[in-house]
Formats: C-alpha cells, structure tokens, sequence
C-alpha cells in the first residue's frame, strides 16, 4: 500500500470514530470503536470495520443505527476532510478482538490444567 493511500486510511478511520462518537449514543449502542479502515484504490469506497463493547442487543443497535445514519456520517466526513471523493461507506461489525481474546481465554485455560493448577 502507498504512503499515500496509508495516510488517507488512517485520517479515515480517525475522523470517523469521531463522527460515530459524537452522532451515536453510547447508552443506546454500547462503545462502538472503528477497527480498521479498508479503501478502495479510487477512493471511491471504504469498509469500515466496527468493534462494539457490549452485549448482542447493543451490537445489532449499533450496526442498525450506523447503517440509518450512514448518509449523514458520510456527509459530516465529507466536511471534515478534504478529499477528491468522499469515499461511500460500508460498515461491517468486526468480531476479531472478541475472537482473539476468547482465544487467549482458552490458551490460559489449558496452561491452567496442563501445570495441575485448579480453576
């Protein structure tokens, strides 16, 4: 990837954390964290990669209201940054951080009883 195309992933996936934080309420939605940013080579789309602290009511909640709002946190990102095209944006809910730990979970789990040591 180039230089060129990090830096506008990243002013991205900045200034859309942002826009989700001040448009969507936590106390509805949980903590909803923008993971990654994937950019199409013409800009033109974006995936956004979504982690949501909370339960599965308040992921599906979350998902729901950013894909309700989706024009508007597009327009607010358009006004924020100055690109050529405001890429359209695709939030997908991204559970690697979950999985990751549930893996890590489990890795104790075992080292627990392979050295005899009680739960």
């Amino acid at each position: 990837m180039s230089l060129r195309m990090e830096r506008v992933r990243e002013m991205l996936k900045r200034e859309i954390g942002e826009v989700i934080r001040r448009e969507l309420p936590m106390s509805e939605v949980g903590l909803v964290n923008v993971n990654d940013v994937k950019v199409a080579p013409n800009l033109k789309t974006a995936s956004v990669f979504i982690g949501v602290l909370g339960g599965n009511a308040q992921k599906k909640r979350a998902m729901e209201e950013l894909e309700k709002k989706r024009k508007r946190i597009q327009g607010l990102l358009g006004r924020a940054i100055i690109l050529k095209y405001t890429p359209q944006l695709r939030f997908v809910l991204d559970e690697s951080i979950e999985r990751g730990n549930r893996v890590l979970r489990i890795l104790e789990e075992l080292e627990k009883t392979s050295l005899g040591q009680p739960e």
